[in-house]
Order: structure tokens, then sequence, then C-alpha cells
């Protein structure tokens, strides 16, 4: 069928928001019980709850955690290793109370902690002492920070027993397969894990206390990521210490040896609990995960000095959750033409079989858009990267000479990552005819140590800046219309978007997805794990109180002269509503063009398929309106004031 004629922006598309809202959950935390495969199911269609799914060895795929249960963590706010899992039994936090609930197969859950001041999160059995050794957050004294620490929850009566303390922030429990060590990392402020951490280990006495520990890696400038005992009782981590996240390996005593040194990154930037790049398929035999400017492959390694990785021939360039056991390995993948999906495979020769998928919503070649890897000059002399999607639909061509909008994306963290394995909401965009530029700016991770550190003490500046000089490099390739210019971000990236249309001129309407605006409202009131993280980003607080107002756009909204819409969820504790409200209300006295859509029971990071699919036709009629093209379908307009 020969393609129709219209405009960008105006094709048909089958990618629809409600399509994307509710035809998918998120996938992640894998765990490995014998012959059964465990995993974590985000699901917007119930209100974004987190449910343990257990496949058993006969194939079939059951809930494990009954609603109304969600196993969900916000220790450090973003939470994550919100369960664990042996031999059936599986323990986990529950999001409305935060505290532990042990299930046994076929069972209910049963309360084990009632401590309404503590969270917890990132759990290992400890099965010797009939207990879980976990995180704690502790936040029972009055207008202090919560305190962090180790502890060990007994499966018979709860009782709480604290093991580690002493540092801001622990992480990454480890237990020994023998039960005699325990590993894990701690780091202080002002660093961020990413920063400078340390791994310990000491030797657990008789009664369950632990003896001297002793630091194994790390520092103020070293960045430890997933201790992972093998199983003849070996110790391996990532460390950046060479520049790159890369494989090492502790025997005992003070000598660590490097795995494998590449310039690739084995680790990632530990937002939350329980991330995992690398697993032991054998004592001889690591399945392991590394990114290459952006791009993840999976592989193995043989755990001695000097290994180089040999990658597998799969169709996936994003993984995480990688979890092995008797040369089977089990993560979440994706790639280029694959959604987010649990995947089993032989860890020798490379075969692979898809478990679960994240959607099931077949998306026919015509209508996919590929990202392309696209690197370009930026300031500073600096090279900056991103991934480019053009328009595809295989329904529609654009009037001759017509060039599609650009919608820059600028991802959160800032100390994230994008990658160009299929997203449904990028498709979304590029299947009605508007271009995408994913941009990892600097201060991304994937791409080294010294990139990642390249945006200490100028955020808000070289990642405006990259994103600016990725539009401007793609205008003049001729591939996008540099008079319809877009930038959309969440969080922190909705905060380099915010900056990017008050101190720049480039982009002609923007969206903010609880966008931070007031670094000064951001630096005085947040949680404690990124209490200190501006330090590093701008400069100390409140030494450096005029530079966070000159980087903060709430205090220059005169300079700003095109529309934007904002998005918040009203129970938003790392970004507070008040900050985007405030926005709102000084575009709407200067008369600019604004829409502003708050959502109860969201907070930070939106959950609900009614919110998911409001926000994607809310942002698609915006730029409609902004940039005068007709929208295929119908959509509940947005109140522009």
């Amino acid at each position: 069928m020969k393609p129709g004629t219209a405009p960008y922006g105006s094709w048909r598309s089958p990618i629809a928001a409600g399509l994307i809202a509710s035809g998918q959950v998120g996938l992640g935390q894998i765990a490995l019980d014998g012959e059964d495969v465990y995993w974590v199911e985000s699901r917007p269609a119930e209100a974004g709850r987190c449910v343990v799914v257990r496949r058993g060895s006969d194939g079939r795929v059951t809930d494990v955690t009954p609603a109304p249960f969600s196993a969900r963590s916000r220790v450090h706010e973003y939470g994550g290793g919100a369960y664990a899992v042996r031999r059936g039994v599986v323990c986990f936090t529950n999001f409305a109370d935060q505290q532990v609930y042990a299930q046994e197969r076929g069972g209910d859950p049963r309360p084990l902690t009632a401590s309404p001041a503590m969270r917890f999160a990132d759990f290992a059995f400890d099965p010797e002492r009939g207990r879980v050794v976990c995180v704690c957050e502790d936040h029972g004294s009055s207008g202090a920070e919560p305190r962090s620490s180790l502890v060990a929850v007994r499966l018979a009566g709860g009782a709480v027993e604290t093991l580690v303390a002493g540092h801001d922030f622990h992480a990454s429990p480890r237990l020994s397969p023998d039960g005699r060590r325990l590993a894990w990392l701690t780091w202080d402020h002002p660093r961020m894990p990413w920063d400078g951490s340390q791994l310990w280990v000491a030797e657990i006495a008789a009664d369950g206390s632990l003896g001297e520990p002793a630091c194994i890696a790390g520092g103020e400038r070293e960045s430890i990521f997933q201790p992972e005992w093998s199983p003849d009782e070996r110790l391996s981590f990532a460390s950046d210490r060479s520049g790159w996240w890369n494989l090492y390996l502790w025997s005992g005593g003070s000598e660590v040896v490097p795995i494998c040194s590449m310039e690739a990154e084995f680790g990632a930037a530990q937002w939350v609990f329980g991330q995992a790049t690398h697993a032991f398929a054998s004592p001889s035999r690591i399945v392991c995960a590394w990114a290459e400017r952006g791009v993840w492959r999976l592989g193995t390694l043989t755990p001695r000095a000097g290994a180089r990785a040999a990658p597998f021939d799969l169709p996936f360039t994003d993984f995480s959750s990688v979890r092995a056991a008797e040369n089977r390995a089990v993560f979440v993948a994706a790639g280029p033409a694959n959604g987010a999906a649990i995947v089993s495979m032989d860890a020798e020769h490379g075969a692979f079989r898809v478990l679960r998928r994240a959607s099931e919503i077949a998306l026919e070649d015509g209508y996919v858009s590929t990202g392309e890897a696209f690197s370009f000059p930026s300031s500073g002399e600096a090279t900056a990267h991103a991934f480019f999607y053009p328009p595809r639909n295989r329904d529609f061509r654009a009037p001759e000479g017509e060039k599609p909008p650009l919608l820059v994306m600028s991802h959160g963290g800032p100390t994230a990552a994008s990658t160009n394995s299929l997203s449904l909401k990028v498709q979304y965009w590029t299947s009605r005819g508007i271009a995408v530029l994913d941009v990892n700016y600097r201060g991304s991770t994937g791409h080294g140590r010294a990139y990642r550190k390249a945006l200490e003490g100028r955020w808000g500046v070289v990642d405006v800046d990259d994103c600016v000089a990725g539009a401007a490099a793609l205008v003049a390739a001729g591939r996008v219309d540099g008079e319809r210019l877009a930038i959309t971000g969440g969080s922190a990236g909705g905060y380099t978007t915010l900056c990017a249309l008050t101190f720049r001129d480039v982009f002609k309407a923007g969206a903010s997805y609880y966008g931070i605006s007031d670094l000064e409202a951001l630096a005085r009131d947040t949680h404690k794990f990124e209490s200190h993280y501006e330090e590093s980003l701008v400069g100390p607080w409140p030494e450096s109180r005029d530079l966070y107002r000159e980087r903060s756009p709430i205090h220059f909204a005169e300079r700003l002269s095109c529309p934007v819409i904002f998005f918040q969820g009203l129970d938003d504790r790392v970004v507070p509503p008040s900050q985007t409200e405030g926005m709102v209300a000084a575009l709407r006295a200067r008369g600019l063009q604004c829409a502003y859509l708050a959502f109860e029971g969201e907070g930070h990071g939106f959950r609900r398929a009614a919110t998911i699919e409001r926000c994607l036709e809310a942002e698609l009629y915006f730029y409609s309106r902004v940039f005068g093209f007709e929208l295929a379908d119908p959509v509940e307009p947005v109140p522009i004031a």
C-alpha cells in the first residue's frame, strides 16, 4: 500500500498512549531459588503495585505477592532491593508501612517487624542463624537525618539487631556461601556512591555479631559497585580506580586482582539497591554485562587476572539484574527491536529464551525507529553522545521539503544513562512524525569516570550545552526543523530542560516532569540520600548561594519566552510540588503560555496507567498547538493559560 502524505506530527500511529500506559509492566530484581526464577513486576494497571512473581521449573508463572501488598522499599526514597528468596520463603518490604514480611510458599505474608520509623531494603538470607541481613533506615529522630545501618531481622519473632553502623550510608550486604563472612558497601556525605565508596568484609562470630571489619577497596575517589561472592568463596566487585568500572577479585589478604581491564563500564550509578551487572555461573565462569559508548553487551569472563571478555551474539543492547547459577544466567534485557524482557540463557553456549516480556504489544518493523549512535562537538572542545531516532511510519510520508520537529530528551539523575533499546514512549513520538534525540550529556554513566565527573561544578551549564549542541548539530545536518525544537525531561532532566528554556533561546517549547526549578529550595528541603549531591554538582551550600540562584530558572522567569507544560505528582518528596507551582505562577504572572497538570497519589516518577496516558497525550497536544500541526486522533485538550 502506498504511503499517504501528511505533515510531520500528524501521522496516525498504532502506538497509542493508553496502550503504552496499561499494556506493559516494569521488570526488575531477578532472584534464583533452585530451578525457580523470581522477579518484580511494577504494574501501572494496578496503580503501580510491585508484585513478586515466580516462574517454577514446570514453566508456570504465578504471583507471589497478594493484593494489596506491594514489594517496594523507600530507603533512600528511590528504594530497590525490596525482596529476597530462599527455599521458597520470600522476605519483602511492603510499600504501605515499609515493614518486613515473610511469606512461605502457598501462605499469606506475615509481619516480622513493627517499627513505623524504620524502613528496610537489600536483603540477604542468613539461613544458619535464622535471619535476614538488610539495610535499615531509621527515621525515628525528630529533626535529624535518618540513621543508616545494617541489621539482622529474625525470621522467628522479627527481632532487629544492629550489625554495622557509623557511616552515613550502607548497602549491598552479601553473605559468603559458607555463611562465615559478610561483605558490604559504605559511603559518607558529601559523596554519592558513584563518587567514592568503600567495600568491607568481616567475619561473623558464633553469636551472629561481626568481627573487626577490613576495608578491601574503595575510598573518597574510588567508586565500588556490586560485591558478589563466588561459589568458592572469592569476592568480585567493580571499581572505577582505572577510570572505568572494571571487575576485580579478592581472594583474602590484602591483594586485589584486576580481572579484565577495558575502557568499558561493568557498573552503573547506584540510585537503587540490588543492581547487578555480573554473577558467577560457576567457580570458573562469570556472566557479565558491560557498556561501551553507551551500548551494553553481555558475555563471560574467567575470574583470573588478565582475562578477556567474550561477548555473546545477542539481539540486546541493554542488560540489568544479571543473576546466574549452575551455568545458567537470567537477566533483564532489551534491544533496538525488543522491549524489556526476562531472559534465561545457557551461560556456556549463549542459547536463550524469553520467560516474560514487559509488553505483549507486537510492533511491526515499519513503525519502529532504531536509535542511531550520535556523537557531536559541544562546549569546551568536548564530545557529547546521544541516540537519534528519525521519524518512521510505513503508512505516511511528509510533504516534499518539510523537515520534522525534534524532541530532545534529557534523562534524570543526572547520573543516569539512556540506551537505544526499544522504548514505546520514544516510538510514540517517532511514529507520529516527530524526531527524537535522547542525550547522554556530560555527567551520564556509560562513558567512564572522566565523562561522569565532567558535570561537577557545572550542572545546569554543560548538560544544557550538550542538549543545545545536539539539537544544533541535527539542524546543521538538515535532519530536523530548527524552528520546531522542543525539550523534555523529568527530575534532574526536568532541571536541564528548564535551564535550557530559560538560559538559552534554541528551543521553542518544553515539558518539565517534576523538574527542579529552585536549587536553593532543593538544597534546603530534600531527603538524606541527595542532601549533599548539589555540593559536587554546583558548589558548597550556603557558601555558593549566589551560584545556586544564578542557576535556578525560577529566578529568571523573565528570560523564558516560549511555552512550557509542567507535570507534577502531589506526593513527590524529592521535588516538592511547591517548586513546580512557583515556576508556573511566575510564568502566568508574565502572561506566558503554560499548562500545569498535577496528580494526586503520584510521587517522584509516575506509576499509574491513567497518569502515564494523560501525560503523553497532553504533551503531544501541547506541541501540536505550539508547532501548528493537526493531530490524527482526538486528544483531551489541555488548558493552556
